[in-house]
């Protein structure tokens, strides 16, 4: 089923919708083929299912609608009689109310259920992915590099002596410090880019289809402009940074961030607030 799930998640709208068209219609041609005695309502569940949850809730409402049409059409032609005139619009009332309910539970499901997925991607303090999304991101862009042999790298950035500020001013302004240099970060970073806090002071960011001259570039500027926020709140702070850029990519995410934190370390215990870079163009094999 969540293969099924995942297949469908791939697929256009415009092909979705038109799916849940299609089902509409085979679903109404087995409800008039089964008569009056068996009613398939039920069924109409399933266009309406993903039209909400792969394309959005004014298709699955659209589609409710349609449902409804569709059951009433056969109903006007079918030769049963009812007890009272009356039934027949209370049928299609209920029905329409029926499914429109459904529809609009889905809708609200749906939006909880990627709230909460938003909610374990990200740094509660900062906004920006957590260490959770960053393996997820990294895994995936291993394996986009293998398939078409692009480098791409990696910055592995460490707050030089974050506990100062924390212990003389508090950690409200430590708090505020790490909000600071996350939306310095983002102003300099491409939208394609994906900035982590993995922990405490330490962030990284992941740089898809960048070079080692484009990312040393990108992190040098980064470093200036933090500098220089960072002066201006009378922060007495610097910043650690390791650039790991790989033209053949690691065998895992682990040794990807084994390699950045080593490239980060070596700069702080070389006196701090440098960038270390290094070019990895031999696959790693995990330890």
């Amino acid at each position: 089923m969540l293969r099924v799930i995942t297949f469908l998640g791939r697929q256009s709208k415009p092909f979705l919708l038109s799916l849940s068209l299609l089902l509409v219609l085979l679903i109404g041609l087995a409800d008039y083929l089964a008569g009056p005695d068996i009613s398939l309502l039920i069924f109409f569940m399933l266009p309406i299912f993903l039209a909400v949850w792969f394309v959005g809730k004014g298709a699955g409402l659209f589609i409710s609608i349609l449902s409804v049409a569709m059951w009433t059409a056969i109903a006007l032609n079918s030769t049963h009689h009812y007890a009272h005139p009356a039934i027949p619009i209370f049928n299609i009332v209920a029905r329409l109310a029926f499914l429109l309910i459904f529809a609009n539970i889905l809708s609200s499901l749906k939006k909880v259920l990627e709230h909460e997925q938003e909610l374990a991607r990200t740094d509660y303090l900062t906004g920006v992915a957590n260490r959770r999304y960053f393996y997820e991101l990294a895994g995936m862009e291993i394996k986009r590099a293998h398939r078409h042999g692009r480098p791409f790298s990696v910055a592995y950035m460490d707050i030089d002596d974050f506990k100062e500020v924390n212990d003389r001013q508090g950690h409200s302004a430590g708090d505020l410090l790490l909000r600071t240099v996350t939306a310095g970060i983002k102003s300099d970073v491409r939208s394609i880019d994906t900035i982590t806090r993995l922990g405490g002071d330490e962030f990284a960011i992941l740089m898809p289809e960048t070079s080692s001259e484009a990312a040393r570039a990108v992190v040098t500027r980064i470093q200036q402009n933090l500098q220089r926020v960072v002066r201006r709140h009378d922060w007495p702070v610097t910043f650690s940074i390791g650039v790991a850029t790989w033209t053949t990519p690691p065998a895992t995410v682990d040794e990807l961030v084994k390699r950045a934190d080593a490239l980060m370390y070596s700069v702080k215990s070389s006196g701090k607030n440098r960038i270390g870079h290094q070019v990895f163009d031999e696959p790693v094999t995990a330890a």
